[in-house]
């Protein structure tokens, strides 16, 4: 039987190529996404992949996602934690709501889901966390506190859970992308993206199909002693 792999936000974006990534290297996948419908059906009806609706902010939510995702596929084994949100304003002009926000759903939505998966984890004496920070949770960015915090603060919580997970073969690792050419990041105007790859070594965008590739790679058997890592995928943008 096939390992299972959750992604959350895995229906869209880095979040798909990663979902993609792994059904083509032989995981059963669930993805979730939190609103867009069509989108999740649009992907369901290309990959086969199976999506599920519901907010990782919300704890209790999130425990009833996973029991349905288990009762379906199985017993999750691997965790990627991709989905996450902006809320962009400079710090004198950030309400709380835009804090909280950004927070509950890029920080807390990492507890939310991993927590609930832990123990049978440690059960099965198998497992791997990929949490998915930012090359903004490394250096910060202006007008992004609440994202560069929430960010870091998902580097600090891989660090902290791989050392709790190790002896129960349990590996947590963290991947840091740079400017990826995302749906979003494409829409942003011309001149403001090539201010960006302006700034990375390799002279251009990421693709989201090589962040996938870093999480196969920390996934895999092959990665098992490697826990409590940060892989930074960046171009060069920002050296660790």
């Amino acid at each position: 039987m096939s390992r299972v792999a959750l992604v959350t936000g895995g229906s869209r974006g880095i979040g798909a190529a990663i979902s993609t990534a792994l059904k083509a290297e032989g995981y059963t996948v669930a993805a979730t996404y939190a609103g867009n419908d069509q989108k999740a059906e649009a992907f369901t009806g290309k990959t086969g992949i199976k999506t599920y609706k519901w907010d990782v902010s919300d704890y209790e939510t999130c425990v009833t996602g996973i029991a349905a995702v288990e009762a379906d596929l199985g017993p999750v084994d691997v965790l990627v934690n991709n989905a996450g949100i902006t809320r962009d304003a400079p710090f004198h002009k950030m309400s709380r709501e835009q804090w909280d926000e950004v927070i509950r759903t890029n920080l807390d939505g990492v507890f939310n889901m991993t927590h609930p998966l832990w123990n049978g984890m440690r059960e099965r004496k198998f497992g791997r966390v990929i949490n998915i920070s930012s090359i903004n949770g490394q250096k910060g960015q202006f007008a992004q506190a609440n994202y560069s915090a929430a960010k870091a603060g998902d580097i600090g919580f891989t660090k902290a859970l791989a050392q709790e997970g190790a002896r129960a073969g349990i590996t947590v690792n963290a991947i840091c992308p740079g400017y990826i050419a995302t749906e979003m990041v494409m829409a942003v105007p011309e001149k403001i993206r090539d201010s960006i790859v302006a700034q990375i070594p390799t002279g251009r965008l990421g693709e989201a199909s090589e962040i996938a590739r870093c999480v196969v790679f920390l996934v895999s058997d092959d990665a098992g002693f490697i826990t409590g890592s940060t892989l930074t995928a960046n171009g060069g943008q920002y050296i660790t």
